[in-house]
């Protein structure tokens, strides 16, 4: 058995969870998340909790048992705190600005790097080199915090680029004088 998919879930009191044949949905007074669940999981919801399980033990069923439990737990703690992720831009002259529903982003390219924000993600900066991100969908904060980073992720010689905000990057040697011995 998954040691992560046998855990129950916990429905605090203001998240609402139905399940209709196969879609799951999960939705406080404001936002709304959806998951379809495998035809070989199922979810039992009682007095609060939820409970996966798995009717075969297929490989394919056995490695979903634990994703689909996370999925569900990860959705349920989003609708309760959004998820956030902070990037740094660090170098001389690289910065960011918001337009409307894209970032753009000065990173030592001839032209702005535009990237586009989806609807139900929220980007504030703090000054022009702290970026912050926030939804209540897990997977989406962390694919535009990477779509972000992608851009032009730390170089190992200075530090120069976007990075997580405790993100350590090891630094390499440069080249060191020739020394006549």
């Amino acid at each position: 058995m998954s040691k992560i998919g046998k855990l129950p879930i916990t429905i605090p009191p203001a998240i609402t969870v139905n399940l209709s044949g196969r879609q799951l949905t999960v939705s406080n007074s404001q936002d709304q998340l959806q998951l379809t669940i495998p035809t070989q999981i199922e979810l039992d919801i009682k007095d609060n909790l939820i409970t996966v399980t798995r009717l075969s033990e297929a490989k394919k069923v056995k490695s979903n048992h634990g994703t689909i439990r996370a999925l569900i737990q990860n959705m349920v703690t989003g609708l309760q705190t959004p998820w956030q992720k902070n990037l740094e831009i660090l170098g001389t002259g690289y910065k960011a600005a918001l337009s409307g529903k894209k970032i753009s982003l000065t990173v030592g390219f001839i032209k702005p790097v535009d990237i586009d924000i989806p609807a139900d993600i929220t980007v504030s900066l703090d000054g022009d080199t702290k970026i912050n991100i926030s939804g209540i969908d897990k997977a989406k904060v962390g694919q535009l915090a990477s779509n972000i980073r992608k851009v032009r992720p730390p170089e190992p010689y200075k530090g120069k680029g976007i990075r997580y905000k405790d993100e350590f990057i090891k630094l390499k040697p440069g080249k060191t004088a020739k020394t006549d011995a």
